[in-house]
């Protein structure tokens, strides 16, 4: 059963130069208990696409079409009211950067308790203290340093306490946002063993956004690439890293280094991401594809299914 199901989503940020769509139709299901790695370089809307689930989306930023349904609830239409109760509650969120995340004048137990309590203000203080102690115990965070204040914490152990704050309230949805962004490769390793084995315990569904293929790779059951606001491709991830169809998500896998390749030759891909405000006609990555013929510059490759994966581009489109 689909727990999150995302249909033709568009989103745009209205600028005085022009109408951006940071988000252009993109669809995609997750299935209860799975993860999806959300892939692609800086500036393709990963992010823009986790924070329309919960409607974070900041000015002028604005979904301006498509659907987004988190078990059977219209998140695009519902009412504030009920987006608040699902934010944290039915959907947690580790936000990009731990290190502005937190509240630097707050204890770690004033963003618990805050927290806690606006959802259940039912809860005392009291134990909304004990639950928080006993999620930062399980992440490894000594249940008295509830009273420290962020800037007490080294990089990984912030990035442990927003993953407690996301998981606090039990959600059934995590989305994590570059959850080892300005981590050491140590801590950066630490972080996603931590979120495989709290996936696993929790029963999460996972949403992995990041621009480390390596991290997708060990964790994720399916990849979505994107490439400028649209889906290139979408995938079992042992397929997907197997045979990759689309020509962008190729050069993605040829340019990281990969130990079981003897005398792999790292590749680049040339070029630059389009300007969203002035975008290419036709495929949005033609200008920068090996692979480009005539009909790549005048028309707009759909996804398509193509052997395990679906993929946006006009050399599987027999059509």
């Amino acid at each position: 059963m689909s727990l999150l199901d995302i249909q033709s989503l568009v989103v745009q940020y209205h600028t005085f130069a022009a109408n951006v769509k940071a988000v252009d139709r993109v669809s995609l299901r997750m299935e209860k208990g799975h993860t999806l790695g959300l892939v692609g370089e800086s500036g393709c809307g990963k992010s823009t696409l986790g924070l329309s689930t919960l409607r974070l989306v900041p000015p002028p930023g604005k979904i301006t079409d498509g659907h987004i349904t988190l078990d059977s609830i219209d998140v695009v239409n519902c009412s504030d009211e009920e987006i608040r109760r699902i934010r944290g509650k039915r959907v947690g969120y580790i936000f990009q950067d731990p290190m502005t995340s937190l509240n630097p004048v707050k204890k770690i137990s004033n963003h618990f308790v805050e927290m806690i309590r606006t959802h259940e203000p039912e809860t005392s203080e009291e134990d909304a203290l004990k639950r928080a102690k006993e999620v930062l115990a399980r992440l490894g965070i000594l249940p008295e340093r509830i009273n420290d204040f962020p800037h007490q914490f080294s990089g990984g152990m912030r990035q442990r306490v927003m993953i407690g704050l996301a998981l606090a309230l039990g959600p059934d949805l995590l989305i994590a946002d570059e959850p080892t962004t300005s981590l050491d490769v140590i801590v950066e390793a630490q972080i996603i063993e931590l979120l495989k084995e709290l996936k696993e315990s929790l029963k999460l569904t996972l949403v992995l956004i990041t621009h480390n293929i390596g991290i997708v790779a060990e964790t994720a059951d399916r990849v979505a690439v994107m490439y400028a606001g649209r889906l290139a491709e979408l995938g079992e991830t042992d397929g997907l890293f197997e045979k990759p169809m689309h020509p962008y998500t190729q050069a993605l896998l040829n340019s990281v280094p990969n130990i079981t390749k003897k005398g792999q030759v790292l590749s680049w891909i040339p070029g630059a991401p389009p300007d969203l405000a002035q975008p290419p006609h036709g495929c949005l990555y033609h200008p920068r594809c090996p692979h480009a013929f005539d009909r790549c510059r005048k028309e707009e490759p759909h996804l398509l299914r193509h052997d395990s994966s679906e993929v946006a581009c006009h050399l599987f489109d027999k059509r």
